[in-house]
Formats: structure tokens, C-alpha cells, sequence
């Protein structure tokens, strides 16, 4: 009977060993700066959101360590020992049904009170000299219009640092969400509505997001990156996509082939470049992402692949198998127009 007892104690020890262990390991892995953490905010409006969050989280520990400090107190007080009557029978107790009724709705008024409150700063709206910038989600990738200054982009969303901005949404298609962690919270992007957000970054550098409502075959591929650059940096930037495309100036004799296929119509489908996309001075299609300054951006294919020529070549020779019910079509290029396609390409920035 003694040994059968010494084991029971062995395992419970053990058992509640492993649970420490446990839930040491989940709060580790929880602390760490990964590039979609929610956790280390740069905007306004994320700490907004991780002041709510971190009040909730520590009225849930108050209210943890106190029911489990009684629970504790009870289990070692009134535990069975050995040769103990069986314990007093009772019915109950008007105080503390009264307390533990009254002690949650107290608590729930702290919570209700900063979180209607938060609710209400981040509805989106921004102050008059904010920077609005239109968004418009593609399955599956995100286009930004500056109307204030004529530029349209894509993926990459370029906002100046201490400056507030507002992000005026919509869908092209069908429901997206727009998420940057590290900015503050997700918004539904829907067709026939327009949501908000608003948020003054504060800390420059390039913050990752993406759509965190499923929204087809490739959602997990509609990812964006926000540029956070400085005043004078965000500037140059604007200028730079105002301008023509260097390619205006000059191009080599693979680039000036591959703008030459670029406008190419093939059959079957009577598919070209041009049909989808615009390049200022020489296409003006509205399918696709604007490619006018294509060169400049960080990546493509709905930020799923690097800006390089390696990506380039890859996309174009198979954009459905790395982004599958995309609609760029695999128009039977040849590895030459490939080639040559990649080299024009590049000069657009």
C-alpha cells in the first residue's frame, strides 16, 4: 500500500513538473521580436492596442492567482486525513454566492471601460493634414493609390515616419483583410465598402503584414510590407515614382526586345503584357499591379518573391505553379522572350 502511495505521489510530482516545464516553454515562445509580433508595436494605434491587452492580461492574473490561491487553501485545509470524520454538511452561503457574483461584474467593468474606450480611438479616423493613401486588395495582391500625388504601387506600402496616415479600403473581389502587427489591428476589406485605419508610425524601418481573412486558393500568398522612411526619404521616394521610368532614357538591345514583347499580343487567348498592366508611356492596363517603377520595389508577386532576375525568370515562366489560381495566365513564353522580358523589367525604376 506504501509503495502503490509513493508512486501515485511520483507521478502527480512529475506530472505537475511537466506542467511548469510547459507553460514555461509557451511563455518563452511567446516573447521572442519575430516580424509579425503584435507584441512590440511602432503606431499609435498598435499601442493602443497592447495597453487594452496588457490591462486585460493582468486582471486575468489577479483574478488566476486569487480563485487558485483559494482553491489551494481549500484542497490542504480540508483535505481527507487519515482516521478524519466525514466533514460537517452544509447548504450554502448568501455572503459569498453574493461575493462571487458581485466580483466578476466588478471586473468586467474594468475591462469594458478601457476596451470601449480603445474601440473608439482606432475607428480610423485621422486629423486633416494626414497622408490618405487608397487600398484596394486583388486576389491576391495589395495595390495603394496616392491620389495626392498621382502614384499608384503595389506591395510594398511606403508611408513617411511621425506623419499620420489614414488608409482609405476597399476589395476589388472578394472579402480581404488588411494586417500589419506591428502597426496595430486587422480590418476587413470588402467590395462596395470602404473601411479605415489610422496610424502615425513612429520608428522607421520595413514592417511585414498580410491578409488575415482567407480569400481563395492563394490567400496564404497575399502578404505586403510597409516602408516606414524618413520625411525627407518618403519624398525622394514620391518624386522617384512621379517620374518617367529610367527605362524612358535608355535601353540596351535585350531590354529594348523585351519591351517590344512586353507589348506583344499572342494567341491562343490574345494574351500581352500590356492587356494587364500599366507601365507609364506605354501600357495602361488595370488587371494587374502597376509596373511603371516595378524595379524599385522590395518584391512580387504579392510579396512572395524578391525583386531580382532570378524571381523575375521564375514568375514568368510559371507563375501558376508558384501562385496557384493567379490570374496572370501562362502565355507560353520561350526562354528568350523570358530572357529578354526579365532585362526590360528591371530597368522600370
Amino acid at each position: 500500500m506504501d509503495i502503490t502511495l509513493r508512486h501515485e505521489r511520483g507521478r502527480r510530482r512529475l506530472g505537475a513538473l511537466l506542467g511548469v516545464m510547459l507553460a514555461g516553454s509557451v511563455v518563452a515562445a511567446c516573447g521572442g521580436d519575430y516580424p509579425q509580433s503584435t507584441l512590440h508595436p511602432t503606431a499609435d494605434f498598435g499601442y493602443q492596442v497592447d495597453s487594452l491587452f496588457r490591462t486585460i492580461f493582468w486582471w486575468a492574473v489577479a483574478v488566476f492567482v486569487i480563485v487558485e490561491t483559494m482553491l489551494m487553501y481549500v484542497i490542504v485545509k480540508y483535505r481527507e486525513r487519515p482516521g478524519s470524520p466525514d466533514p460537517r454538511r452544509i447548504h450554502g452561503s448568501t455572503l459569498l454566492e453574493v461575493a462571487w457574483t458581485l466580483a466578476p461584474a466588478v471586473v468586467l467593468v474594468f475591462i469594458a471601460v478601457p476596451t470601449i474606450r480603445t474601440i473608439m480611438n482606432v475607428t480610423g479616423d485621422a486629423p486633416e493634414d494626414a497622408l490618405v493613401i487608397d487600398v484596394v486588395g486583388h486576389q491576391w495582391w495589395w495595390e495603394y493609390r496616392y491620389q495626392d500625388f498621382g502614384v499608384t504601387t503595389a506591395t510594398d506600402l511606403h508611408v513617411p515616419q511621425g506623419q499620420p496616415v489614414q488608409l482609405r479600403m476597399t476589395s476589388a473581389d472578394v472579402i480581404h483583410s488588411f494586417w500589419v502587427p506591428k502597426i496595430g489591428g486587422k480590418r476587413d476589406v470588402m467590395p462596395g465598402r470602404t473601411t479605415f485605419i489610422a496610424f502615425t508610425p513612429d520608428s522607421v524601418g520595413a514592417y511585414y503584414g498580410q491578409c488575415a481573412e482567407f480569400c481563395g486558393e492563394s490567400h496564404a500568398h497575399m502578404r505586403l510590407r510597409l516602408m516606414v522612411d524618413p520625411p525627407d526619404d518618403f519624398d525622394t521616394w514620391v518624386r522617384g515614382q512621379q517620374a518617367a521610368p529610367s527605362e524612358a532614357v535608355t535601353l540596351d538591345a535585350d531590354a529594348q526586345r523585351g519591351r517590344e514583347a512586353f507589348a506583344a499580343v499572342r494567341t491562343p487567348g490574345n494574351h500581352s503584357c500590356l492587356a494587364c498592366h500599366a507601365v507609364e508611356g506605354l501600357a495602361f492596363g488595370a488587371l494587374g499591379p502597376n509596373l511603371t517603377h516595378l524595379a524599385s520595389r522590395s518584391s512580387i508577386a504579392g510579396g512572395i518573391l524578391p525583386m531580382d532576375a532570378d524571381a523575375l525568370t521564375r514568375w514568368l515562366r510559371d507563375p501558376l505553379t508558384i501562385k496557384p489560381g493567379s490570374l496572370m495566365p501562362d502565355i507560353d513564353l520561350t526562354e528568350d522572350e523570358i530572357s529578354t522580358l526579365v532585362a526590360y523589367l528591371l530597368t522600370l525604376r
